[in-house]
């Protein structure tokens, strides 16, 4: 979470501690914690879109049907060599029994911001007035969560912009900010145990790759069972 954190402050207010103070307070929050330099380095860095030697970072996406289950998904990637990225990820595909093929399709890209109150006690305010200055901003949709974030749906070319301006308005945090790839129809459901396990095996694959930001699946739980579900959901989305 540190490292998602460092690479939005930096992209939303730049990568200087000394100039961005929600950088500064999330380095610091980070070093207690035992984060080395090197890797809040390499996430301020990515947040300006270099790798930690100071290259500029590719984005690819590599598109993947599971035959088991019939799920289909975007891989995101961030990478200084995109194409070495996706040789290593298409085998990862493979060897998990997937198959590379278009998917994009049955996916829409969206922003999605969640916002959320500052300090413990803090709550939103009326979200009557909240989904006003949200839609007045660009927003397409607001909603709230279970905890009292604000959570705003946006044109991808808008994401930041309207991320960062709600924020001023309202006095809420930047809890996240990203461009995500969201099912357009309905979802797949998992049924069978082993389809659901397949899946899994290969989303942990794809996600211990370094330059995977992200894997967007349209499935849902079916009949398995909820333990095995929630195994597939951690690697799901960013």
């Amino acid at each position: 979470m540190f490292a998602k954190h460092l690479t939005l402050y930096s992209k939303l207010y730049g990568p200087d501690p000394n100039m961005n103070p929600q950088l500064a307070s999330v380095i610091a929050t980070a070093k207690k914690a035992g984060m080395p330099k090197a890797n809040i380095d390499v996430a301020i860095a990515r947040g300006q879109g270099k790798s930690s030697t100071g290259g500029g970072l590719e984005t690819a996406t590599l598109e993947v049907m599971m035959p088991s289950s019939s799920a289909a998904m975007v891989i995101d990637i961030e990478s200084d060599n995109k194409q070495r990225s996706l040789k290593d990820l298409r085998v990862i595909v493979k060897k998990y029994n997937g198959n590379v093929t278009p998917t994009a399709f049955l996916f829409t890209r969206l922003g999605r911001t969640v916002l959320r109150p500052q300090g413990e006690d803090a709550a939103a305010g009326d979200f009557d007035d909240i989904f006003m200055q949200a839609v007045d901003a660009g927003a397409e949709d607001v909603e709230q969560d279970d905890d009292g974030n604000v959570v705003l749906w946006t044109q991808p070319n808008v994401t930041h912009q309207v991320a960062q301006k709600l924020a001023a308005a309202l006095g809420m945090e930047i809890h996240s900010s990203d461009i995500i790839y969201s099912p357009t129809s309905d979802k797949v459901k998992l049924d069978e145990d082993e389809a659901a396990g397949s899946l899994r095996a290969l989303l942990a694959a794809v996600r211990e790759y370094p330059d995977v930001q992200a894997v967007y699946a349209n499935v849902e739980k079916g009949d398995v069972s909820e333990e095995l579900w929630k195994t597939v959901e951690e690697h799901l989305g960013l």
